[in-house]
């Protein structure tokens, strides 16, 4: 393979994607909150276009931390413009595996209480 045909190949392949949210309500984090992922995963309101599997990195300022968290995930959701039930457009992002305990662990500890609502989210 030329380095001509390297560059191109790699140009065709996806790049992660960046992504910040801030969540200091939590409400809006149980709205956005996946437990049904393995791993958990987040709802993350966008209009960029995403495809199933695309990575993606996020930096994630969650209530009144003042550290904020990086974890990188895969799409694992799709919310399309226009959906029906008025729901927001966005994406759902599976944790990564050995990134997921922590941030886990982190919001089920902020939703403690929340996590039975019959509430609906984003995605549910």
């Amino acid at each position: 393979m030329s380095a001509e045909e390297a560059i191109n190949d790699m140009d065709k392949k996806p790049r992660p994607g960046m992504l910040s949210l801030t969540i200091r309500d939590k409400y809006v984090l149980y709205a956005s909150y996946m437990p049904f992922v393995k791993g958990g995963g987040l709802f993350i309101p966008t209009t960029k276009p995403y495809e199933m599997g695309d990575e993606v990195f996020m930096i994630l300022n969650l209530m009144e931390e003042t550290e904020k968290l990086s974890v990188s995930g895969k799409v694992v959701w799709i919310t399309p413009n226009g959906s029906q039930g008025n729901k927001a457009s966005g994406i759902g992002v599976q944790f990564k595996e050995d990134e997921s305990t922590n941030i886990r662990n982190k919001i089920e500890t902020y939703l403690a209480g929340l996590l039975q609502s019959d509430r609906s989210t984003h995605t549910m």
